[in-house]
């Protein structure tokens, strides 16, 4: 347990990441690979270490420096915060073991082992973040840092990627900050505070309140892959290396949803949203994601990049749940967001695998792949029922609160009760559909040229990789289940989350 007066240790956590990254850039003594990975390796254990008082004590929060006497930029551990931090800190660094095998043959990997160390510590205090300022700050650290890993290859098609990420998530922090100084006349603070944070004054300016919410709520919506500015999320998975994949997709879009639940939750508040119009538009953009997503998903043939559509999808049954302003829609939310990170990290943990092992990028080049990747490809099939929302998995929990939440909602057109849980289960249908038909395909290759020849027997050379890329996936998957076998203690924690904010 800390005290009050211990403050001051939450900011080990971010900083001690961020030292060892410039360690790793600059010490000349770590420029060999095995050294990087000792120290990257250490970081991210003893970041996860330094997590754990913190998760055991109140609420903690220090004050850093201030802009102004309204401006501070502090850091405040709240129950929504430890959650955040704890899933970000724990599948950055099963993301980060994996890619020691991944990486091992790529170039420049000073650079990138320093960006990916340095971002663990900014996504620490992005979780921990007590103002919409500090928010802010370490959301477009966050976005810098994290371009270096888009374009790590340096290729065209890289640079290019890693570009269209930049201008999408500078665009979306743009409209952050305008709703920020659009808002500021009418706070009573800057610093999240459970139920909002709007002065007496903000009663007769209801128009200018809702349009700063749909501002905020569009630009966080940029990381987190919400139409219509999603575009970045297919282009950039491809290209950039499949642990860095993992991680935009499980973690960095998570960023987003934190963004727009402390928008919501804790700065705006939900009084003020439910039943407007923002709701409304919220709630459609979310649900015609979800959709979008999955049906570009299923008609996308390049292995990485239908995981990457499938993000886009999933991300925002998130959002949905988020849309829905009411605790059991909010619980599902929450609960997708573990068990999304857990899934989609293994799935393209899995897709990486492949890819670097046998070269093969395209869904039609995988019939009889699980004969040679067994462990990969049942990792990969068990998560696969998971993001479908069947039991026992945790996406089947996250999903059946998602349900609850649409059926109980309020505030908004009646219509919405039956729409949303049908888009949600057409979209898990068409997730089945790109999904499941990669595993059947690659346990049962399918029969050649359509005359009834069996298609000939894939060589059964074993391609699985070592075990220092396959523990990470099966370490997620195993989570991925247990967790929705028990999941008692997360449901436990989102109920104080809920009761705080709603």
């Amino acid at each position: 347990m800390l005290s009050a007066a211990f403050s001051w240790y939450l900011l080990l956590p971010v900083l001690l990441p961020v030292v060892a990254g410039l360690c790793i850039a600059f010490v000349p003594n770590l420029k060999d690979f095995g050294e990087r990975r000792k120290v990257t390796l250490i970081a991210m254990g003893v970041t996860l270490l330094l997590l754990l008082p913190v998760l055991f004590s109140g609420d903690l929060e220090v004050t850093l420096f201030r802009f102004s006497d309204r401006l501070p930029v502090l850091l405040h551990a709240d129950p929504t915060g430890k959650f955040f931090a704890t899933l970000m800190v724990f599948v950055w660094g099963i993301a980060g073991i994996y890619s020691f095998e991944y990486m091992e043959h790529e170039e420049h990997l000073e650079r990138y082992y320093s960006f990916y160390v340095i971002t663990l510590g900014v996504l620490v205090g992005l979780c921990f973040a007590g103002s919409i300022i500090t928010y802010y700050m370490f959301y477009e650290m966050m976005t810098l840092l994290t371009v270096p890993l888009v374009m790590h290859t340096m290729e065209k098609d890289a640079v290019a990627a890693g570009i269209k990420y930049l201008i999408y998530s500078v665009l979306g922090a743009s409209l952050v900050l305008l709703g920020v100084f659009l808002i500021s006349p009418l706070v009573t603070t800057f610093s999240f505070t459970h139920g909002g944070v709007l002065s007496e004054s903000a009663e007769g300016m209801q128009g200018r309140v809702l349009a700063v919410s749909m501002l905020m709520i569009l630009g966080f919506g940029t990381k987190a892959g919400m139409f219509p500015l999603h575009g970045w999320l297919p282009t950039a998975h491809p290209v950039a290396p499949a642990p860095a994949s993992a991680v935009l997709s499980g973690i960095i879009t998570k960023a987003g949803v934190l963004g727009v639940f402390r928008v919501i939750y804790d700065f705006i508040g939900v009084s003020h949203l439910r039943g407007t119009w923002v709701q409304v538009t919220f709630m459609s953009l979310t649900l015609f994601t979800v959709f979008m997503g999955s049906l570009l998903a299923y008609k996308e043939e390049i292995f990485k990049k239908r995981l990457a559509y499938s993000s886009v999808s999933q991300v925002s049954y998130v959002l949905f749940g988020l849309s829905t302003m009411h605790p059991l829609g909010v619980t599902g939310a929450l609960l997708h967001v573990c068990a999304h990170s857990l899934i989609k990290d293994t799935l393209f943990m899995s897709a990486g695998a492949v890819i670097h092992k046998t070269g093969k990028t395209r869904v039609s080049e995988l019939d009889g792949i699980g004969k040679q990747m067994p462990v990969v490809m049942g990792c990969f099939t068990i998560v696969s029922i998971g993001l479908i929302g069947i039991p026992p998995c945790l996406g089947f929990v996250s999903k059946w609160y998602l349900a609850q939440g649409a059926l109980s909602m309020a505030g908004v057109p009646a219509f919405f009760s039956y729409l949303a849980p049908a888009v949600l289960l057409i979209s898990a249908l068409l997730t089945a559909g790109y999904l499941m038909t990669v595993s059947i395909h690659g346990f049962f290759p399918r029969k050649a040229g359509g005359h009834g020849e069996e298609a000939a027997e894939p060589v059964l050379e074993n391609k699985e990789p070592t075990l220092q890329m396959l523990v990470p996936m099966l370490i997620l998957t195993v989570l991925s289940v247990l967790l929705g076998m028990f999941p008692g203690a997360l449901l436990q924690l989102f109920s104080l989350i809920t009761s705080l904010v709603i």
